[in-house]
């Protein structure tokens, strides 16, 4: 049998990019005797960066799995990007974690990373940690950063140690709750006698957290105005509760780098943090029934897990990682996927570090592992118990927010590169392929510029598909805005049978269904009816060009009011010419526009950036329609030409320094100012 879910902590490493998550996995993965020596990110020597891409920018960009086991107690370690780009990531983790430990820097102020990440956990009652990391650089502010977190999150930060600090570094630290003191060693953590000047620090702090432990439990807090205080054991009760109720977020502090505050950190994740068994009921849907039900953590129950992660290499093929939600994964076992209805072989299990994977016979509820060769199984996916079906809810990923025109550098190569797209779409769900129908691209969407470069560089060394990213066509329109008539006259009498055709037309705004609307208006048999289809299909092959700048024509009425013909020369590919020089001409002194696509904008921003997102707005020709607050975030409704905010999702990033995002949609067409069409002539 394998670990029992009373004794697995599922623990997202999340956090602001560079802030030393990846450095805090390696020290965890170090003390817990996983790894020999600690790697380092900079030599791309670490576990959970193992990617080319990773080495090179020395940063992560997809999430990695590691374990340990300390104190008895299996922690399954997720490192998380913390870059914008790689949100789904995040996404995925959450799904999968019991827990948080938020990362972050101690430079007396709450990065953009660490708010998103706490404000996540709380909304999405997720316990979480905070790890203040970097305590050895000669700047660090402790205190600083734990104020900024108290102004933030008021009355829910709990500092459960007190760094001892020798000059500006962080020597060894108090712990509040056994009141022992400890310095940094070699060898690890040595206890001390509590420094005399810490002495009141340690009596108030003490006080606080009892204080705050007795709130969470009716029971404790008589007890506490009973006897002025709490015992160790009902105050660790205490903090547990209110960590849970996601009223407590605990704050300890260290150095990944020089592995100092982080076996501390360790023995906190295992006391306060919950264990798998104690997982909420995850809500899902009977797959016989179709009502709703829950999936609560039973390790005797009959199997389900879901898929939080897909892994894509063209040579060892598809893995899928996946906690096990209830009962036992085994290998041999036939499970139903109720996401696509089908019935897939378990072969192989294993237990993920990094790159390397350690195959097992079992996962049992409340672990998480990976699974290979599943043929219909992607990310998000439920996997379950023939005969007890159930589908947890999909893993609600960002939408794309920054499109590309993708094209094959080397031309016969547009295969290889489409497929290798298709194929990393299964890696990273936050990551579309589109075909825009209306200007024939084929589009790579995604969360911003970083994203999308990797995607191409993984495409080649994965796949050896060289493509080329570039900004995509806009969709522009062309329409008349005034009524005028032109004749239209093909004749061909040189050699052979003649051709002969001739149509008046009137070209004027107003379509019945927006695009075209064709009249015959004819008396007399001036064009004979045989060939007033003729006229119709050269004007719809016409309409296909404007123009301006040759792009398709919209809301024009075509009126055919007169025409010649000729009894033996007159043929429909005559009509069909005619009515397309007609067009050419009539159109042309209709007064012809260039139509822009405008987007519906949706932009969510924190209330001090409202005036710079209204000034660049501005800059593209955007429209305030409203503005009101949400949550504390200001939504501003706007409207702005398509061809303005091609590239908004890295201005508003820039802007809002990540914390804004924004959603967008097509609503109609509208007349283009003359310098859009000087510049679409000028770029032809």
């Amino acid at each position: 049998m394998g670990v029992s879910a009373k004794n697995i902590r599922n623990i997202a490493i999340v956090g602001h990019s560079g802030e030393g998550k990846t450095t805090l996995m390696e020290a965890m993965l170090y003390n817990g005797g996983s790894i020999e020596r600690m790697g380092k990110t900079d030599n791309g020597t670490t576990v959970s960066d193992f990617d080319e891409q990773e080495i090179a920018r020395k940063t992560s960009i997809s999430l990695s799995l590691g374990y340990i086991t300390w104190k008895d107690v299996k922690l399954n370690l997720i490192d998380v990007p913390g870059f914008y780009d790689f949100e789904g990531e995040f996404d995925s983790a959450m799904r999968a974690c019991g827990a948080a430990l938020v990362v972050m820097g101690a430079n007396g102020a709450v990065t953009v990373g660490a708010e998103k990440a706490i404000n996540y956990c709380l909304k999405a009652k997720k316990p979480l940690v905070i790890f203040i990391n970097g305590m050895d650089k000669e700047n660090a502010d402790y205190q600083g950063t734990v104020h900024a977190l108290q102004e933030s999150y008021k009355n829910k930060i709990a500092p459960v140690q007190i760094p001892v600090m020798e000059g500006n570094k962080m020597t060894g630290y108090i712990n509040v709750i056994t009141g022992k003191a400890y310095r940094f060693t070699a060898a690890g953590p040595e206890e001390i006698a509590v420094p005399e000047a810490y002495g009141r620090d340690l009596e108030e702090m003490q006080t606080t957290l009892m204080e705050t432990a007795a709130d969470n439990d009716d029971k404790l807090i008589e007890k506490y105005f009973e006897n002025g205080f709490l015992s160790r054991e009902d105050t660790i009760l205490g903090i547990r509760k209110g960590i849970y109720a996601m009223s407590v977020i605990p704050v300890l502090a260290g150095s990944a780098l020089l592995n100092k505050g982080v076996i501390n950190l360790m023995d906190e994740i295992v006391e306060y943090l919950p264990q798998a068994a104690e997982r909420a009921a995850l809500p899902a849907t009977d797959v016989k029934t179709g009502a709703p039900t829950e999936v609560s953590c039973e390790e005797n129950g009959p199997f389900a897990a879901q898929v939080f992660k897909t892994a894509v290499d063209p040579f060892v093929g598809k893995l899928n990682y996946l906690r096990v939600c209830r009962g036992v994964l085994r290998s041999g076992m036939t499970v139903l996927n109720p996401n696509t209805g089908a019935e897939e072989r378990i072969n192989a299990i294993y237990l993920i570090m990094g790159k390397k994977q350690t195959p097992v016979t079992e996962l049992g509820a409340g672990d998480i592992g990976a699974v290979n060769k599943l043929t219909d199984t992607g990310t998000g996916d439920t996997l379950c118990d023939m005969n007890a079906p159930v589908q947890f809810a999909p893993i609600e990923f960002p939408e794309p927010v920054l499109a590309m025109a993708v094209s094959a550098v080397v031309r016969g190569t547009e295969d290889k590169v489409f497929g290798g797209l298709a194929r990393l779409t299964e890696e990273d769900k936050s990551f579309k392929v589109v075909k825009n129908t209306e200007t024939g691209e084929t589009l790579a969407c995604g969360q911003g510029e970083i994203q999308l470069d990797i995607i191409k560089k993984k495409l080649k060394s994965k796949f050896g598909a060289d493509a080329e990213f570039t900004i995509p066509t806009v969709a522009y329109r062309e329409a008349v805005t005034a009524s005028a008539e032109a004749e239209g006259k093909h004749k061909k009498q040189s050699g052979g049978a003649g051709q002969f055709g001739v149509v008046n037309i009137r070209f004027e705004p107003g379509a019945a269904d927006g695009v075209f609307e064709f009249v015959d208006a004819t008396v007399g048999g001036s064009v004979p009816k045989q060939f007033i289809p003729a006229v119709e299909k050269g004007l719809r092959e016409a309409i296909q060009k404007g123009v301006l700048a040759g792009y398709p024509m919209v809301n024009l009425k075509a009126t055919l009011f007169d025409g010649k013909s000729h009894p033996v020369d007159s043929k429909e590919v005559a009509f069909v010419s005619a009515a397309k020089l007609s067009y050419e001409d009539g159109v042309r002194r209709a007064r012809p526009v260039i139509l822009e696509p405008i987007c519906a904008m949706k932009i969510m921003v924190p209330e001090q950036y409202v005036g710079d997102i209204m000034g660049d707005l501005n800059t593209r020709r955007g429209r305030i329609i409203g503005m009101e607050a949400q949550d504390g975030i200001q939504v501003i409704t706007a409207e702005a030409p398509q061809g303005e905010i091609l590239t908004y999702a890295t201005s508003l990033r820039s802007i809002t320094q990540g914390r804004g995002r924004f959603t967008e949609e097509f609503v109609r067409y509208e007349q283009a100012p003359d310098f859009v069409l000087q510049n679409l002539i000028k770029n032809k």
